[in-house]
Order: structure tokens, then C-alpha cells, then sequence
């Protein structure tokens, strides 16, 4: 793994056990994305949650943001988020895997 996603997002929170609800469906698409390595959603409190994902180049990263999960989001944004998802990208510099 050398390139992952950060991701921030924050709901409304009127809308926040939605946006906990797609972020818990959204595993089954990850899991079927052959670039994304890793996939982790979080939740940090009322409502803001966090996406961290992995992958082994930038080709797997690229498609992950041209996927299903990313389009997901970009919806949710439109009513569901108080603001847009700020997504930044990392360079990996060390990885630890049990």
C-alpha cells in the first residue's frame, strides 16, 4: 500500500444515523473494488464521520474516486451534509498489518 484517502464528512444532524446507515452499506462496494486495499468508516461523534482507505497505486485510488462510493457521497452532499466532504489525499509512509 502506498496511497490512501482521507475523507471528513459532516452531516446534518438531522440527517446523521442516515449518513452512519450508507457509510455501513457502502463496505459491500468497497469490498468489490479490486484497487481499494483497505476501507475503513468511522464515526467520531454526533456527526461527524470519517472515511480512511488504502491502495497499492494511484491508478486504484483514481478509480475508487470514480466509483459508486464516491457518487454515493456526492449526493449525500447535496441535503445530507452540512458541508462537502473534504477528501485529501496521503501518501502511506509506514504500514503495520496483523
Amino acid at each position: 500500500m502506498k496511497v490512501g484517502l482521507l475523507v471528513r464528512i459532516e452531516a446534518k444532524p438531522e440527517f446523521a444515523d442516515e449518513v452512519e446507515a450508507m457509510l455501513r452499506g457502502a463496505q459491500e462496494l468497497a469490498e468489490r473494488e479490486e484497487g481499494t486495499v483497505t476501507w475503513f468508516a468511522f464515526r467520531e461523534n454526533a456527526t461527524t464521520f470519517g472515511v480512511f482507505d488504502t491502495f497499492e497505486d494511484e491508478q486504484g485510488r483514481q478509480a475508487h474516486l470514480m466509483g459508486r462510493i464516491a457518487a454515493a457521497l456526492g449526493e449525500a452532499a447535496q441535503t445530507k451534509l452540512s458541508a462537502p466532504p473534504v477528501i485529501a489525499p496521503v501518501d502511506l509512509l509506514g504500514v503495520k498489518v496483523s
